[in-house]
């Protein structure tokens, strides 16, 4: 165990030469600062400033449909953007589909733009892009403007392009009717 004087049996506030004898410690005067005045003031209030939300998540309105959770025999109006991470049976007009890969959507939609992790059943008209990622099934009466398929991803039905369904409903609508033969 160490004494209170330290290793070697030296006190510590003592220093010695070499000859054994102690050197007297030097005091030096530490300065004193004047104390400062003490004012009456009020606290100080550090105003923090909130962030300014983004541009794009202020606009529109948007939908979660989370996992576990099941929305049927619904008509979703007024939403700028859906996300599907359960189940939903609705029709519904919007600008933004997203269907999670635990996601799945059944029924008759129209949307500017749909991404497809999960599922889809139904009448899908994409007014402008169609993707399909990995894992994404998609399967029905689809029409779409646009379409990107990633390597993995499925569509099944009748899929045909906006364009092709607009020509086919004009084509249809300028041929004469038949005449019938008199005898």
């Amino acid at each position: 165990m160490l004494n209170k004087q330290g290793l070697f049996g030296q006190n510590q506030n003592e220093r010695y030469r070499r000859d054994g004898r102690a050197i007297e410690p030097t005091v030096t005067p530490t300065p004193t600062a004047p104390a400062p005045e003490h004012r009456a003031e009020p606290p100080v209030r550090a105003e923090v400033e909130a962030p300014k939300p983004k541009i794009e998540e202020t606009k529109g309105s948007r939908l979660i449909v989370g996992p576990d959770i099941k929305l049927k025999g619904a008509e979703i109006t007024d939403c700028d953007t859906l996300v599907v991470e359960g189940r939903v049976e609705a029709s519904m007009d919007t600008r933004v589909i997203q269907i999670a890969e635990s996601g799945a959507l059944q029924g008759s939609v129209g949307v500017d733009v749909a991404e497809i992790r999960g599922r889809f059943d139904g009448e899908l008209t994409v007014r402008k892009q169609l993707i399909i990622h990995p894992g994404g099934k998609v399967s029905g009466k689809i029409r779409y403007g646009k379409i990107m398929i990633e390597d993995g991803g499925e569509i099944t039905g009748d899929v045909s392009t906006l364009a092709a369904t607009k020509q086919q409903a004009t084509a249809t609508q300028s041929k004469p009717a038949p005449q019938l033969a008199s005898n």
